[in-house]
Parts: structure tokens; C-alpha cells; sequence
């Protein structure tokens, strides 16, 4: 039971954030839809995004489920400081984050320029598109895993250490998929962030069509001369984001 007061807030809530997806819905262009969202421009925009998102979310979980597991079954002086500093990117804005990575890995970075003598430029690349994108998605996977792990507990761990597992099969064989349903989640949902990021992209990559111009930045840069682009456009993006949410819930259910 819960007072029925709760629900005129709670529908006031689902009306502010369903109302301008439906208003976006009734501007598209249908009779034009298709020819709007399959230009080069768009074409190269909305692959470019799904490739560098995709590689984006196999980093999260290469670098993130690490930091998972120290942060959720270590103890060490500093921990809460450290847990903040790799959640920070959750709270910052994507800008300030771009421009982090500008003076990291630009070419007058605090390690661009020893790159750049090597023959490496990272900024304005694809490159520099996938660490923006991975630079504010890896919270969301850690994030994640760390309360799965958390709440997964350890009894199964110290079980099969008592058997004489070591830690790497305890690892491989007992931690992993007792969180996976945790991990899968966490990666799709650092893959719809990837797919959304605009600011630290647009700070550190530019925005190059075919190279560092993604979708967010294709609608952003088509605004001003084709309405009805950006706006279908930006239905595909929702709709993409829609399905991401749905997967991310299902393996969250399993």
C-alpha cells in the first residue's frame, strides 16, 4: 500500500519527461523521414557512433571491471577519495571533461606533446572520439558491478578458496557469473552513454564528418539549417536509446 496523494507527483514526473518525446514524435516529417535519416552525412554520423560506442563499452569493461572488484572486495587508506575521484566523471560536466583530456592528451598535453614527438596525435581523431566517450561512461559500468559485487556478497569466494581454488579461477570461475547479469548491464548502459555523449566529444575530438562528427554532434550542427533532420535524427537516437535502456533492464532482471 502506498497513499494515493503519491501518484499525482509520480504522473507529474512521467508527464514532464514523456511529453517532450511525444513532442518530438508529432514534429517529424514522416512523409520525408526515411530520405532525411539515410544523407551521407547522417549515414556516416550514426555509424561512426555505434563503432566508437561499441569500442568505448569493450574498454568500460576491460578497465572498469578491475576497478570494480579492488573498490567492492579491497580495503586500503585512501578508498573513499579514490571511489570519488573515478565517479567524479558522473557529476562533472562532459566539457570539463573534454577539456581534461585536450590538456592530457593534446598536442601541448601533459603527455600529448611526448606523444606528438613520437608521431601520435590523439586530439581531433577518432581516437580522442572513443576516450571522450569512454572517459564518461566507465563510472556507470563501475558503478554497476560494484553494487552487484556488493550485494552478491562473498560466501561462494571464501568457499571456493577453502577448496583450493586460487584467486584467479575464484575469479573466473565464481565471481564473474555470479555478477554477470550486473556486468551486462553496466556495459549496455556504458554504451548508451557513450551513444549520447556530446560535450567532452565535441571539446576533444572536434567535430569532422566521417572522423569525430557522431550523431549528437550531427544533430547539433544540422539545427540551425534543417529542422527536420535534426529532428528525425534525434528520434533515431531516442529510439536507440530506448532499445539500450530495455536490454539494460532485462539483464539487470536476469
Amino acid at each position: 500500500m502506498i497513499p494515493r496523494w503519491i501518484y499525482a507527483p509520480a504522473a507529474l514526473g512521467a508527464a514532464f519527461v514523456l511529453l517532450p518525446l511525444v513532442a518530438i514524435v508529432a514534429r517529424v516529417d514522416w512523409t520525408g523521414f526515411l530520405g532525411l535519416i539515410t544523407s551521407q552525412a547522417s549515414q556516416d554520423a550514426l555509424w561512426l557512433s555505434l563503432r566508437t560506442s561499441a569500442v568505448s563499452t569493450v574498454l568500460c569493461v576491460l578497465f572498469g571491471t578491475p576497478m570494480a572488484v579492488v573498490l567492492a572486495r579491497t580495503s586500503f587508506p585512501g578508498q573513499g577519495v579514490l571511489r570519488s575521484l573515478v565517479l567524479l566523471p558522473l557529476v562533472l560536466p562532459p566539457v570539463v571533461g573534454g577539456i581534461a583530456l585536450l590538456y592530457t592528451f593534446g598536442r601541448r598535453g601533459l603527455l600529448g606533446h611526448e606523444l606528438d614527438v613520437l608521431g601520435i596525435q590523439v586530439a581531433f581523431s577518432t581516437t580522442a572520439v572513443v576516450m571522450a566517450q569512454t572517459f564518461v561512461a566507465l563510472p556507470f559500468l563501475v558503478v554497476s558491478l560494484e553494487g552487484a559485487l556488493r550485494t552478491g556478497g562473498r560466501r561462494y569466494e571464501v568457499v571456493a578458496a577453502s577448496l583450493g581454488a586460487g584467486p584467479t579461477t575464484v575469479f573466473r570461475r565464481v565471481t564473474l557469473p555470479l555478477v554477470l547479469p550486473g556486468l551486462l548491464s553496466g556495459a549496455v548502459l556504458a554504451f548508451a552513454r557513450s551513444l549520447g555523449e556530446f560535450g567532452a566529444t565535441i571539446t576533444f575530438a572536434g567535430s569532422l564528418q566521417g572522423v569525430t562528427r557522431t550523431l549528437p554532434l550531427e544533430i547539433y550542427q544540422i539545427r540551425e539549417t534543417d529542422v527536420d533532420a535534426a529532428v528525425a535524427l534525434s528520434l533515431v537516437l531516442v529510439v536507440v536509446a530506448v532499445l539500450v535502456i530495455g536490454l539494460a533492464r532485462q539483464g539487470r532482471a536476469g
